[in-house]
């Protein structure tokens, strides 16, 4: 039986000069969803277009209007989902740009328009793991944070709304103190806004680090293939909301901005605050840091955490996410692909993957759609 809660499936995905797509109609509905073929078919198209139900840019991060097949910037995705209660038709896309250039994304429920993507997450929740997270734990703390930011938006579709308009925030506070570094009014006011912010989109992250800890300490399992993550944040902001309350972190930290103006010009940027953050990472059963594992055993931590995030989502939204995982089971050993296969049949939500060689997908026989993805089209094995 699932852990969590069931989720919705996908049952139907339909494409629309959407990457290698001129048009795309392609029906399903099984729990796992296989998609094989050669590297260049156009299997990661198909799981960033089921990315777009989410806030953001979807998995790869790439500008909407390179996701569109033609000059003309147009594309449109749209899914139906079958859930727990009833069906459902999600949409987005692009509209073509005016005479000039400017393009807008639509969203739409139902067939009636919705003001953002923060709107699908009342039918659905994704979690994705790619290959360009192979190097989270060895790479620059802002890949970390990107990580961080889209485990939280899974369970606060808000997250990046708040996470958006702090970085223009700081944006401006960094035009300010390189134009006119003696104008105290505006930088208070500014810095009112940064800091309110910034300690919302520091407690957001804080709030969903410790609730997968939680979670994490209470289903570890030590003979597991996928080792369990210690995780903690980093950073100074990040001290001050662990140990104040809110309204007192934003006024010490409003007294930090202002003590920070002259150091911050210098620098070009805003030493302090969640954009200066770490999430710390550490191979719970060797109690070692994670960037110092072996490759191997990076690659099964990260999916160890990946899969207890899907499990926080549950827990904490009602919905099992939709997992999408990107050349996640070429890259394991057999006996790791099957605990990975097994880990995700009690997750109770709908995968999909993507594979080169139909045989890694062998042993979830009935279970899954085997389809084969060639460029443009989409048949069933």
């Amino acid at each position: 039986m699932p852990e969590g809660a069931n989720g919705p499936r996908i049952v139907r995905l339909v494409l629309q000069d959407f990457r290698s797509y001129r048009t795309l109609d392609l029906a399903t509905g099984a729990g796992v969803v296989a998609l094989v073929g050669e590297n260049g078919a156009g299997k990661t198209n198909l799981l960033e277009a089921l990315s777009l139900f989410t806030p953001g840019r979807g998995l790869r991060r790439a500008d909407l209007a390179d996701m569109a097949r033609d000059r003309n910037g147009a594309f449109a995705v749209s899914v139906s989902l079958e859930g727990a209660f009833g069906e459902h038709r999600l949409g987005t896309g692009l509209v073509p740009p005016t005479p000039e250039g400017r393009t807008s994304r639509i969203c739409r429920i139902d067939g009636a328009g919705a003001s953002s993507p923060a709107a699908f997450a009342e039918y659905l929740r994704v979690v994705w793991l790619t290959p360009d997270l192979d190097a989270l734990f060895r790479g620059p703390a802002g890949d970390r944070r990107r990580f961080l930011d889209r485990l939280v938006l899974a369970v606060d579709a808000e997250h990046g709304a708040r996470v958006n308009a702090l970085d223009r925030a700081l944006r401006s506070r960094n035009r300010v103190l390189e134009d006119d570094f003696s104008d105290d009014l505006w930088l208070d006011s500014i810095e009112r806004e940064v800091a309110e912010l910034g300690v919302a989109v520091a407690a957001a992250r804080r709030e969903t680090v410790e609730r997968l800890r939680v979670l994490v300490d209470a289903t570890r399992d030590d003979a597991s293939p996928f080792p369990f993550a210690r995780i903690a944040l980093q950073g100074e902001l990040d001290e001050l909301v662990a140990s104040l309350a809110a309204v007192d972190a934003e006024d010490r930290y409003r007294a930090i901005l202002r003590e920070s103006r002259a150091r911050d010009r210098a620098a070009g940027r805003t030493l302090v605050g969640p954009q200066a953050s770490d999430l710390v990472v550490r191979h719970g059963p060797k109690d070692i840091p994670a960037d110092t594992a072996s490759t191997g055993e990076q690659k099964a931590l990260l999916i160890g955490l990946v899969l207890a995030h899907a499990r926080l989502v549950s827990a904490m939204t009602g919905l099992a996410p939709l997992v999408l995982l990107d050349e996640v089971a070429a890259h394991l050993d057999p006996r790791r692909r099957a605990a990975l296969f097994e880990t995700l049949a009690r997750l109770g939500g709908q995968v999909w993957m993507t594979g080169a060689d139909p045989a890694l997908f062998a042993e979830l026989g009935d279970a899954a759609d085997l389809l084969q993805v060639t460029p443009g089209a989409v048949a069933r094995l």
